[in-house]
């Protein structure tokens, strides 16, 4: 197996396996429980929190743990909305993009069916699939007073574009307007230090670098109030109620830690290597694109177009020959339709029919991603030889 499949998870780390096994087995009480059992429970839990917290430079209390990125995205969208149109009316607008993944953009349009106004920002041309921060500008300039949430991904879990998180925070903050990023590729990945942007709420999960799926968080700022949309108790500091999931974020905290020891290390910057060099013998050897290459990427995931052919078919040989990777977002696999970040790039669907996403996790190795793109373009070949696979 060749796994070039890690935006769409990665494999849990030996440590953290052994971490929730021994959640599961030793703190199996609930932690809101003041007993015995209870209150080992709840040491694991506060634990994770601060290795969490210490992986992406806040303070433990700013971390609430959910059931993944997903969720974390719409209590921080949804609850912003509530509480903020709760004591104005008219903050009911929501500034995102087309780029997001579904989790936010699909968010933005129930919200918008519902009665909030969503604001599609265009696409930076400089920086193909990420905001036009000019434009966020002007309309913050022009409108804050109405605007409830401006909501961007850091790294874009289809290309790796990297979005300026930093300026977009800083425009926000200037005009009052509360910022979240959906932090779900970033963390884990890359440095980062909340408490050194002007970041309210980012999200993320634990499964994206090497921990448990079932484990998410969303950091808010110290100071920042949001309408809790799982009602029930008053767990996680009243933002989310529900007992907490132990064994997994157990696991996000070993995976937490994991993280951070590599990043630290530098690895990353021989990581990165491995994807450009995957990319470019494909490329090169197929005639194929890589989309936004003009942009900064993130380390690990290269989006390659091989126009005419339908990504489910490249898919399907590249799985019986062992290399496993997909056509965008792994929530939206099994649809035929092109992906609609690729097609917010305005890249031509002849193209985003055929666009596939490579993905490398920590575990990749040179060997791995030289064997893998010989695979590639050996199936990329086959599919042009044979005319019901390409597209007219």
């Amino acid at each position: 197996m060749i796994y070039l499949d890690g935006n769409a998870t990665t494999r849990p780390a030996p440590a953290v396996l052994d971490a929730v096994v021994a959640a599961m087995r030793d703190g199996w009480g609930n932690p809101s429980s003041v007993h015995r059992a209870g209150g080992e429970a709840k040491r694991i839990v506060e634990l994770a929190r601060e290795s969490v917290a210490q992986l992406v430079g806040c303070q433990p209390r700013e971390i609430t743990f959910t059931s993944g990125g997903t969720e974390s995205v719409n209590l921080a969208i949804c609850g912003s909305l509530q509480h903020l149109m709760a004591a104005d009316a008219r903050r009911r607008v929501i500034v995102t993009t087309r780029f997001e993944h579904s989790a936010v953009r699909e968010t933005a349009e129930q919200l918008e069916r519902s009665g909030a106004e969503v604001v599609w920002l265009e696409g930076d041309p400089l920086r193909p699939g990420t905001p036009d921060l000019n434009s966020l500008a002007v309309l913050l300039r022009t409108r804050h007073p109405e605007i409830a949430v401006v909501s961007f991904m850091w790294a874009n879990n289809e290309t790796g574009a990297i979005t300026d998180i930093a300026r977009a925070g800083s425009l926000c903050r200037e005009y009052g307007v509360r910022f979240h990023t959906d932090a779900t590729q970033w963390v884990g990945k890359m440095p980062t230090d909340f408490a050194s942007l002007q970041l309210d709420l980012a999200s993320f999960a634990a499964h994206k670098f090497h921990g448990p799926k079932g484990a998410g968080a969303l950091y808010t700022r110290r100071g920042i109030r949001i309408t809790p949309q799982l009602i029930g108790g008053p767990q996680e500091r009243e933002r989310r109620g529900g007992t907490e999931n132990v064994p997994a974020i157990a696991g996000f905290g070993v995976a937490a830690e994991l993280a951070r020891q590599w990043l630290e290390s530098g690895a990353s910057l021989t990581a990165a290597l491995l994807r450009d060099n995957f990319e470019q013998r494909v490329t090169s050897s197929t005639g194929s694109v890589a989309h936004a290459a003009s942009t900064p990427r993130l380390w690990n995931t290269t989006n390659i177009g091989f126009a005419r052919l339908e990504a489910e078919a490249i898919l399907l040989v590249l799985s019986e020959r062992g290399v496993f990777a997909s056509a965008g977002a792994a929530c939206s696999s099994g649809s035929l339709d092109p992906s609609p970040v690729l097609l917010a790039m305005n890249i031509a669907p002849v193209v985003a029919h055929g666009s596939i996403r490579f993905s490398l996790s920590r575990d990749s190795t040179a060997d791995e991603c030289m064997r893998g793109a010989e695979i590639v373009t050996a199936a990329i070949r086959k599919l042009r030889t044979s005319s019901a696979d390409v597209l007219p």
